[in-house]
């Protein structure tokens, strides 16, 4: 607005004011002076100026449809708030000096046109709050008081309703420009179903799923700017418990909806709807709103009462991510040397993330130094900076491992080593094979890699994830099956949904830790717990297919998993016994250089027929028993760590084992 408008808008607001009082006190006089003869020129008529935008009594007027009568109260009203005078007018009117307010009653005897519907709280003042209404015997007696926000309204202030503010935000600024194709078909859709010709907004639902929220935020704001609407949110975990609060929060917004014509997000990303309290809460506020709704939720919920138009948002496809990382990164990317590619494939961002992410790299200070054809510097700056971006929200159903072991740290038959080695070299050629030979283009399921450790416990299957984890410089994520699999109903596949919708993200590789719990043979259907358990094992391998990152799978008894889960399985690795040989390499790598040692024979250490993690358990407990005498580690101090874990593991050390080690 100008400073023309707010001028013309205030004057004409105090005009009609001062008409108003004028009024009462002609009234006033004639209580004064009842025979001496007054003429009355009626009700004041109000008087609007022609303004461009409209002023804001004259929008206040017709959004609500108030008629004469009502506006006269609502100026009474405003009077007060403004005008000393007012207050005594009101008191002398009133024939009371304890009540210098307006009341019903007041008008009923003040105006010819009064009409008693306007008490009513369907009536506009009450139902849109226009005006409070205070304690008093009787309703025609009760103190009348402009609302706060519209009091500023009509003042020429922008409308801020301050007892929605701690519920309801603006969005802010979010970056709407830059929205990928897919994203860019959404606004459009949005569009037409929001502003079809023909066509009202009032009560049209729309319901945008999928796990990033900035991406949907930026959709909404793209509408929001192409309705020219304001957008604001409402955050889901701020909503009211009780309903009567729920109904006073849904007409406290449509007033301020029909005043600035604003478009409301409820956002319940993370908002637990399958929670019966909170579902009703939410139900109740998404069936009483009426106004335009665009609700970001992570998965598609269900209002029977309310049709809802859900549009999927999802990830964005490789080449819309290359085109963000190109335009975004600029120079910046010839010194990537065409591994930017490969980081595309792995990192699944955001726009918004993608952004950030490329101008954080441009602030360091290698990046401005350096930008030939080729800076390996900036290569894994970039790659350190989307793992950190992309790291999963997990923590309450996984579990990050730091992974410090290397190649050199497996002791594995040739075999198998092959095998992991071909797990590595795949992994880290997807880009070229998926994307530039175009097997993605042909098939997006089955583009994941699953990889099924199997052998006893203590083998290494985990230290070989771990390996592999560090040689892509990648999270690993162990997944808690004791939070994952929930005995009721549905649970389980949700928890899943939610580890592979987060892993998708990218920077993670998933380790299935004894899955042969979770990934057990589907059995004969005899109850319903065998329907359900069956339907968690479907749905699994149906994630498992579409899953486009790695996950390894653990098990102590392959024969126990499903065969059509192992058809799905893209490498087997089975980690069997250690060898005498493979043993004697196991205890020559266990011990740090820095150890102390004296005397030691691996060749005699390897007699104990006991696998990798057991032998580092005896090494590290023999270690604290030399710390603690201030010794060397000798054989005898491995014995005697080698007697405690036998005994852990319930089984006899016999003579064989030892013999040679203390003569």
């Amino acid at each position: 607005m100008n400073n023309e408008w707010y001028a013309v808008n205030s004057e004409s607001l105090i005009e009609n004011i001062n008409q108003l009082q004028q009024f009462l006190e002609r009234r006033w006089s004639t209580q004064q002076n009842p025979d001496q003869e007054i003429q009355d020129d009626g009700d004041p008529i109000v008087k609007i100026p022609e303004l461009w935008p409209a002023s804001r009594l004259e929008t206040l007027y017709t959004t609500f449809s108030l008629s004469p009568f009502e506006l006269n109260l609502l100026l009474m009203a405003l009077g007060v708030a403004l005008f000393p005078r007012f207050s005594a007018l009101c008191a002398h009117l009133n024939h009371n000096p304890q009540m210098p307010y307006p009341t019903f009653g007041l008008g009923l005897q003040l105006f010819t046109n009064a009409h008693w519907n306007a008490f009513t709280p369907q009536a506009p003042l009450r139902r849109w709050q226009l005006l409070e209404v205070g304690t008093g015997p009787v309703i025609t007696q009760c103190p009348l008081q402009i609302d706060e926000a519209i009091l500023h309204y009509l003042m020429g202030e922008s409308y801020q309703d301050h007892r929605l503010a701690p519920l309801i935000t603006p969005l802010g600024e979010v970056q709407t420009e830059s929205l990928a194709p897919s994203h860019s078909k959404i606004v459009a859709e949005l569009l037409t179903f929001l502003d079809a010709p023909g066509s009202t907004k009032q009560g049209k639902i729309v319901q945008l799923c999928g796990w990033e929220n900035s991406d949907k935020r930026a959709i909404a704001a793209a509408v929001g700017e192409a309705l020219k609407m304001p957008v604001k949110i409402l955050w889901g975990d701020r909503l009211p418990t009780e309903r009567d609060n729920i109904q006073y929060l849904t007409h406290r917004w449509q007033r301020e909806a029909a005043l600035t014509q604003s478009l409301l997000i409820l956002d319940l990303d993370g908002f637990n709807v399958a929670d019966a309290a909170k579902g009703a809460i939410a139900t109740q506020l998404i069936t009483d709103l009426h106004t335009p709704l665009i609700i970001f939720t992570e998965e598609r919920i269900h209002t029977p009462r309310n049709p809802l138009l859900s549009l999927e948002v999802l990830p964005l496809s490789y080449q819309e991510q290359l085109h963000l990382w190109e335009r975004n990164l600029g120079e910046a990317t010839q010194a990537l040397n065409g591994e930017l590619g490969v980081m595309v494939s792995q990192f699944n961002l955001s726009p918004q993330a993608i952004k950030t992410a490329a101008d954080h790299l441009q602030k360091q200070p290698q990046t401005g130094l350096t930008l030939e054809a080729h800076n390996p510097i900036i290569t894994q700056q970039l790659w350190q900076i989307c793992r950190t971006m992309a790291r999963p929200r997990l923590d309450d159903l996984a579990q990050r491992i730091d992974t410090k072991a290397t190649w050199s740290d497996l002791v594995l038959p040739e075999n198998q080593l092959k095998i992991l080695q071909q797990i590595a070299a795949q992994f880290c050629q997807r880009a070229k094979v998926y994307q530039d030979w175009g097997f993605a283009a042909q098939n997006n399921r089955g583009l994941g890699m699953t990889a099924l450790f199997a052998g006893p416990s203590g083998t290494g299957k985990t230290m070989a994830s771990e390996v592999l984890a560090q040689e892509f410089n990648l999270d690993l994520y162990r997944i808690d099956l004791s939070t994952v699999v929930s005995k009721y109903i549905g649970e389980t596949e949700k928890n899943l949904r939610r580890i592979f919708d987060a892993a998708e993200s990218g920077g993670v590789v998933l380790l299935f830790d004894e899955a042969d719990a979770l990934f057990g043979k589907r059995s004969e259907v005899k109850d319903s717990r065998d329907r359900h358990a069956n339907m968690e094992v479907s749905y699994l391998l149906q994630r498992m297919e579409s899953y486009q990152g790695l996950a390894i799978l653990t098990t102590n008894l392959k024969g126990s998993l499903d065969q059509a889960f192992l058809r799905r399985i893209r490498f087997m690795v089975a980690f069997a016994f250690p060898d005498l040989k493979a043993r004697a390499e196991i205890w020559r790598r266990i011990f740090p250089p820095n150890l102390p040692s004296e005397g030691l024979s691996f060749e005699k250490l390897a007699q104990l027929a006991v696998t990798g993690g057991n032998i580092k358990n005896i090494a590290l407990n023999a270690a604290f028993i030399a710390a603690h005498e201030g010794k060397p580690v000798i054989m005898q101090h491995i014995l005697a760590a080698a007697r405690s874990e036998y005994l852990k593991m319930e089984k006899i050390l016999v003579e064989s084992e030892i013999k040679g080690w203390l003569y």
